[in-house]
């Protein structure tokens, strides 16, 4: 396993089982290699994001994980070119918050626990910790109040909402404290706001402090050491031990770490599990540190050579019926996205278009076609060689097989009125070998990955949006040159995010263009699902195409140089991410955010809202919650702290006891900081799993017909967004009988003071007692749901989907709450992408 906690035998607590990833479990044998998150989110299908779910959440039980180390939703993917995009959803909290909730909930219905990370504003690799770039202190991600709200949190807060038993704090920065030592984002908005009742494990070796980190809410120190890898040397431990006997860290924070520890471990009922040893026989059955079936007993430690069983070798990729590859296949199909199709060039035929005697001749093009070295080629996947199915770094896997487009698509071919010829390669192909080809399938990618890998001259980060390895040019040869100009050319894209296409996507001989994403081991069959037609293409952009990187916004870049001490990097764009920000400067892009065409046609009808409560502005009054546990805060007697009589120690484990007590001193007691023991009120946005309760309450219902006016069964996404009223003012609310101008669309008094709340100008009040007001800017129009749904060809399916109070609501930085405008008009928007909005209706 990747990190394994020591059990608490004299309580019967056992030990547990650590283990990424978000599409797999890691280092592990005979596991599947699902499709990257960002698939998923092409799919923008609820039902595949749960199945996945509960596949991953059943291989990790089967393999005895006790708490997988996914999903992620940080980075939620607003920098372009940001190297972890990838294991997200997309460049939309609501995509991303929807995709986590429904994953979290299919992993956690096997038992298993889930992690939400990385928590949160992890956006690049660059800089995020210093070792990896040799730097004193790692970067700083600096935001305002209500973006971190709407932005994201949004997609934590939804995952909160689904049960999620562990959040992940991140490596770097937020405003300039440590994610994993910041008690704004830990203490006040995870755990009073959002009501998280898990615990709080930080990315492996995130944690930067002891005393500071335990006091702003870090529950769980992960993989143990401190500031170097596998050197044994802890920040808690025994120093934690320590802490609490000389009082810096009170026993009512220790007492709730352990809480939120054992409380999820019975929340997923896990006490029914087997235990692992030193008390039972069960537990992990793989090793993270081999393949072969023996290994040593205590990994890690240089005292102790003793072996035994490590690999069992359990097939949890199920069989039959239960075996998930077909499930991958499922998904990485219906995530696949058709961007182009001119004059309805696919779906093809196997057989070819039968137009004469002579067999039909297809070339294929491209390393990405093939299988290169092999899926496993380089540690964690990190290079790119042979087709592309996942990016690199801790959320790869060992892949158990994968499908090359190259050995689906030459057996796919009818072998008797076809010829296939393979050139699997990026080198210029000589043009004889294209210009006797009636159709030419030419493949590129682009690749990105983790900071503690690179590949050439990519540390993570994407340098830039431009296919890579000279593909670009492949794909304009081959379209220029196959058929001797005559011919047709069919692009396929593997890629971790948008890329820039604009070199060759107009060149006549392109007449279809298909983004594959990262489709895991079923990759080659699944394009071929799609190409044949065998299934609908009905996959849609999670995120926006632009012509150009900088289109995406001067605050988009990734940081790739700094000067400064601690590095800075601004997100000063602040609500303006992705679709927003080409919204706001009415940019055109090449695809649109939601982006994505049918081998059928829909058509959306009869809009119609229907409204299921009054409008007011703040959400009810937070409820009266259940008091947390009681327990004898009384410190215990230092010598219950000291090592047990012939306790065997290993070096580089880490453990709570002590060696001596002498230096342990309680007088004085610790001096905490000016404030520390006033009561602090709890958030109003804050009183349930996720917040308020009646945040998630709805306000509207949103229906609309949905007709296939084609000839082929499909899928359409019915997407839904909002434009919010005019001339709303943040000020004060006492309370949803009060009145004041945030109510009003008058935006004209002489003795206000409106201040444009700009995509640069991202200043906010924290101070509700402010009297000074501002013009609340909204972004042109956001999503706020969506669902895909199956329609046969001549049938109306009707789609209803709620929009709830946060749906309508903003984060009001003056109020610390979330506030509804209730004068004016809402725009609800219903549509196939985020610019093709055919409905409309106000609310």
């Amino acid at each position: 396993m990747l990190s394994r906690s020591g059990p608490a035998s004299s309580v019967g607590f056992p030990s547990l089982c650590l283990q990424d990833g978000p599409l797999g479990i890691r280092f592990a044998d005979n596991i599947s290699a699902f499709p990257a998150g960002v698939t998923v989110g092409a799919t923008w299908s609820r039902d595949l994001m749960y199945k996945r779910g509960f596949a991953l959440g059943k291989e990790a039980r089967l393999k005895g994980v006790n708490i997988l180390l996914g999903p992620a939703m940080g980075p939620i993917g607003v920098l372009p070119a940001g190297g972890r995009n990838w294991e997200g959803f997309g460049s939309d909290p609501v995509l991303q918050g929807v995709a986590a909730a429904e994953t979290i909930r299919g992993v956690q219905d096997n038992g298993v626990m889930a992690t939400a990370k990385h928590y949160v504003l992890n956006e690049q690799e660059h800089f995020r910790q210093e070792g990896e770039w040799g730097i004193p202190i790692a970067m700083s991600s600096n935001i305002d109040d209500r973006s971190l709200r709407e932005v994201y949190v949004w997609p934590f807060a939804e995952s909160v909402r689904a049960g999620v038993a562990s959040v992940m704090c991140a490596y770097q920065m937020v405003n300039n404290s440590y994610a994993c030592q910041n008690s704004l984002i830990l203490n006040g908005i995870l755990k009073d706001e959002l009501g998280f009742q898990g615990f709080v494990q930080s990315d492996w070796l995130a944690q930067r402090s002891g005393v500071a980190s335990a006091l702003a809410g870090l529950d769980v120190s992960m993989p143990g050491d401190g500031l170097g890898w596998a050197d044994g040397i802890s920040l808690w431990g025994h120093h934690l031990t320590q802490a609490v006997l000389n009082t810096s860290v009170p026993m009512d924070r220790l007492n709730d770490m352990a809480t939120r520890v054992v409380a999820s471990w019975y929340q997923l009922k896990q006490d029914s599990w087997a235990k692992p040893p030193p008390d039972g026989d069960e537990g992990p059955n793989f090793s993270s540190w081999t393949h072969d079936r023996i290994g040593r007993l205590h990994q890690g430690s240089p005292d102790d050579d003793a072996k035994c069983v490590v690999n069992q070798y359990i097939n949890a990729q199920g069989e039959g019926d239960d075996a998930h590859g077909p499930l991958a296949r499922e998904i990485a199909a219906e995530a696949t996205i058709l961007l182009k199709n001119e004059n309805g060039f696919l779906p093809l035929s196997r057989d070819g278009p039968g137009l004469s005697d002579e067999k039909y001749r297809i070339g294929i093009y491209g390393e990405d076609a093939g299988a290169g070295d092999g899926p496993n080629a380089c540690a964690d996947r990190a290079c790119n060689q042979g087709t592309l199915a996942s990016g690199w770094g801790s959320g790869a896997v060992d892949f158990p097989y994968l499908i090359t487009p190259w050995k689906a698509l030459s057996r796919a071919f009818n072998n008797k009125s076809t010829t296939v010829s393979g050139y699997l390669t990026n080198d210029r192909t000589p043009p004889e070998d294209m210009r006797d080809k009636d159709l030419c399938l030419v493949f590129a990618n682009a690749d990105s990955g983790e900071g503690f890998a690179s590949w050439k001259d990519i540390r993570g980060d994407r340098n830039d949006l431009i296919l890579q390895k000279g593909t670009d040019s492949l794909v304009s040869q081959v379209a220029t040159e196959c058929g001797a100009g005559n011919g047709s050319t069919v692009v396929v894209i593997h890629s971790v995010g948008p890329v820039i296409v604009e070199s060759w996507i107009d060149l006549p001989g392109v007449k279809a263009v298909l983004l594959a994403n990262l489709p895991g081991e079923e990759s080659g069959n699944a394009l071929a699902d799609i190409l044949f037609g065998d299934v609908d293409a009905s996959g849609r952009l999670p995120y926006t195409m632009g012509k150009n990187l900088t289109d995406y916004g001067p605050e988009a870049g990734i940081l790739y140089k700094s000067d400064d001490v601690i590095p800075q990097k601004d997100f000063s764009h602040g609500l303006y991410i992705d679709y927003r920000y080409f919204d706001a400067h009415n940019l055109t892009p090449r695809y649109e955010f939601g982006y994505g065409l049918s081998y059928t046609t829909f058509n959306l009808s009869n809009l119609i809202l229907r409204p299921l409560k009054s409008k007011t502005p703040l959400p009810s009054p937070r409820p009266k919650e259940n008091s947390p546990p009681w327990y004898n805060t009384t410190i215990p007697n230092v010598e219950c702290a000291l090592f047990p009589e012939k306790f065997r120690v290993l070096t580089k484990y880490i453990y709570p006891y002590l060696s001596s007590v002498d230096d342990i001193k309680r007088e004085p007691p610790y001096e905490y900081p000016k404030g520390y023991d006033e009561a602090q009120p709890p958030s109003p946005a804050g009183g349930g799993e996720g917040g308020n309760p009646s945040l998630f309450e709805p306000f509207v219902t949103v229906s609309v017909t949905v007709s296939n006016t084609g000839t082929r069964v499909g899928k359409e996404v019915v997407q839904v967004y909002v434009s919010f009223p005019e001339n709303v003012l943040d000020e004060p609310i006492l309370d949803n009988n009060s009145s004041s101008s945030s109510n009003s669309n008058n935006n004209n008094s002489s003795d206000s003071s409106s201040i444009s709340n700009s995509p640069n100008n991202n200043s906010t009040t924290t101070n509700p007692s402010h009297n000074s007001t501002r013009t609340v800017d909204f972004p042109l129009r956001v999503l706020r749901n969506f669902n895909k749904v199956e329609v046969q060809p001549g049938q109306n399916v009707t789609v209803s989907l709620p929009l709830t109070r946060k749906d309508l609501s903003y984060w009001s930085a003056v109020n610390q709450n979330w506030v509804m405008p209730v004068s004016g008009k809402f725009q609800v928007w219903v549509g196939r992408s985020s610019r093709d909005l055919p409905l409309m209706a106000e609310y």
